[in-house]
């Protein structure tokens, strides 16, 4: 379904043994879409000059999303950053340069200002303390640096019809165990989920400047409505997945 984070705590302290039990069973699915991976990469690469930058991949997952940006991204240097030790090991045939990091505040092993770039791909819907978090990536990223972000939408043209019908939208989730009341076979931990507006809200407010939201496809849609997925990209506010593009003030 989605990639799955490896970053998140329920509070200060250590994940609760549920959700680090969770996050790393090998059986929880951890890969993006390839289309929102080539997406950000190429917002990137335009954004990205000259050569040389250092860009973190924060929740990296298996690696899937960083190797298939790499060729978009050649010349720069693109560090893999996660929480979980099975994701690591996993992402260890497509990441060169991987470490493990906390979002707490101040826990990233990164010096203040030094990454040009943060992809954070799938990563946000998955957190508690989400403020906590883009706080950490505005001290990682220097001054101008840019934040790529992808997360998936409240507000996708079918989550619209779902709830009109009276179910539980897509990406939503209320339990670990088991799909409840939303069509769907994958649990994959979603905690928060954003509107393109809250999204735009939410990193104006931590900070974030230049702000632009698109949208990309789900590659879960029913092959039959793909169609119709690939065209609400041009409406972000309708579409499957949000793409945030940022910059740190």
């Amino acid at each position: 379904m989605n990639q799955r984070p490896r970053t998140e705590h329920p509070d200060d302290a250590a994940p609760a043994p549920g959700l680090r039990d969770f996050y790393e069973n090998p059986a929880v699915p951890v890969a993006s879409g390839r289309s929102r991976a080539l997406r950000q990469a190429r917002v990137l690469a335009a954004a990205l000059r000259p050569p040389g930058s250092l860009v973190i991949d924060i929740g990296c997952g298996d690696g899937t999303a960083a190797e298939t940006a790499g060729p978009l991204l050649a010349g720069h240097r693109i560090v893999g950053l996660d929480w979980s030790q099975d994701a690591l090991r996993r992402a260890r045939p497509r990441i060169a340069h991987l470490v493990r990091g906390e979002l707490d505040s101040g826990s990233l092993p990164f010096t203040d200002g030094c990454a040009d770039a943060v992809l954070f791909s799938e990563v946000i819907e998955h957190l508690v303390d989400p403020d906590q978090a883009l706080d950490e990536i505005q001290r990682v990223l220097r001054p101008g640096g840019h934040l790529m972000l992808s997360t998936p939408n409240l507000a996708a043209w079918y989550n619209r019809v779902l709830l009109l019908v009276g179910w539980q939208p897509v990406f939503s989730e209320v339990s670990l165990r088991g799909i409840h009341g939303r069509p769907g076979t994958e649990v994959v931990g979603h905690l928060r989920l954003f509107t393109a507006r809250a999204l735009y809200s939410l990193l104006q407010s931590a900070g974030f400047e230049d702000i632009r939201i698109t949208g990309a496809p789900f590659h879960g849609v029913p092959r039959p409505l793909r169609v119709v997925d690939w065209a609400a990209c041009a409406v972000p506010s309708a579409a499957s997945i949000l793409l945030a593009h940022a910059r740190r003030r």
